[in-house]
């Protein structure tokens, strides 16, 4: 470790600030072709490309210097989510980013970006960076208490062999996620085929009433939700890097934490349906776990044989709930319709989809070792216990 110092991210790269739309503009309610990134499109390492909002013409003129390059890092500044880090990929190279976001920019000759991504996206930085902006009513990490961030730089060799190292657990967690992604495709594909479009087994010889099959109903989804017993809740603020119970709640992260509190627990033994109250999010969840507070809302069908969970599950993703705006969203779900078929139609879409989750389980499970393995290496490279050699 001799050959390694340490560093200010002053004294690596510049670091930019981000700008929030001018006074009285908003975004586009027509897809455009100028994106603009938010602090909640910055999540595990990427910037999430399909919740990108847009920007007119107008508003990017007026803001056209406020954009991220190919190979900057982005850092979530204010609130809950500081400390989130993203790396640019060329897909984004030259969109708008949020005041919300500083970046990482023009890294001096010596330093690999991809380098400083994997420290600060690590969790210790995470840790560390909420720590600095703790303290006020409104956290928030300004642009100087980034600059001061120090971390430990090696040689060049050292920095591009830790990235090559690191990358490789990256593109196994990808592969993972394209899989996840194609199963969830499939399983959409399926519902609107057989409920959308009525293409199911057997419709060639069945009557169609009103737009519903016979023998069908269409049906309120409050009218199918069952009465779930509460249980006691972890708020944000005791959430934890890790222990026994994962903590599900309404945000975008899968699992957004965990808790060893027992009292929390709720016990799985038929997939729940996960929805966020405020951000329309929705989640399968098929092991036991921790019910995060405010605005996690727990859905099982009151019909299990007619309305299994994944049926249930797919039939409200295609609900558009979008036109509310910010709002306490569950109350518009329950107003919704959905289609209750026969028992042998949700018999036999259950046992299809049914595989797809537990495939996508099982995906999401080796995510998870993968993302902890490479965790662990970090620090153990920090601290010199894995020693380089070069030929």
């Amino acid at each position: 470790m001799s050959e390694w110092k340490k560093c200010k991210l002053k004294d690596i790269c510049d670091i930019k600030s981000g700008k929030r739309l001018p006074k009285g503009s908003d975004f586009s309610p027509i897809p455009t072709e100028y994106k603009y990134i938010r602090a909640r499109d910055i999540k595990n390492g990427v910037i999430n490309a399909d919740e990108l909002v847009c920007i007119s013409d107008e508003v990017k003129q007026k803001i056209s210097k406020y954009i991220v390059c190919s190979n900057d890092i982005v850092i979530t500044i204010v609130g809950a989510s500081i400390g989130d880090v993203a790396y640019v990929t060329p897909q984004f190279d030259g969109v708008n980013l949020t005041e919300n976001a500083v970046r990482l920019t023009k890294f001096k000759s010596q330093i690999n970006p991809h380098y400083i991504f994997y420290i600060l996206n690590s969790p210790e930085y995470h840790m560390l960076m909420q720590r600095i902006a703790a303290g006020a009513a409104q956290p928030k990490m300004g642009i100087y208490k980034v600059e001061a961030i120090e971390v430990a730089i090696p040689s060049i060799q050292i920095q591009n062999q830790i990235v090559e190292i690191l990358s490789r657990y990256d593109s196994l967690i990808e592969n993972y996620q394209k899989q996840i992604k194609l199963l969830e495709e499939a399983a959409q594909r399926l519902y609107k085929e057989w409920f959308v479009d009525l293409h199911f087994p057997g419709h060639e010889n069945t009557k169609i009433i009103d737009g519903v099959p016979e023998g069908w109903e269409k049906k309120k989804v409050g009218d199918m939700i069952s009465k779930i017993q509460r249980t006691k809740q972890v708020t944000a603020n005791n959430y934890q890097a890790s222990g026994k119970i994962p903590v599900i709640d309404q945000s975008r992260n899968f699992i957004a934490g965990y808790t060893d509190d027992a009292e929390c627990l709720v016990k799985v033994t038929v997939p729940y349906i996960v929805f966020g109250d405020h951000t329309r999010i929705l989640k399968y969840i098929p092991f036991s776990f921790a019910k995060g507070a405010d605005g996690t809302q727990l859905i099982m069908s009151n019909d299990l044989e007619r309305m299994p969970q994944t049926l249930f599950y797919n039939s409200l993703i295609e609900i558009d709930l979008s036109n509310y705006s910010y709002a306490r969203h569950f109350k518009y779900l329950k107003e919704e319709f959905v289609l209750l078929p026969s028992e042998h139609i949700a018999r036999k879409y259950d046992s299809i989809v049914s595989r797809y989750y537990q495939s996508i389980q099982k995906s999401r499970e080796q995510i998870r070792l993968l993302t902890e393995a490479r965790d662990r290496l970090l620090p153990k490279i920090m601290r010199g216990e894995i020693e380089f050699n070069f030929k």
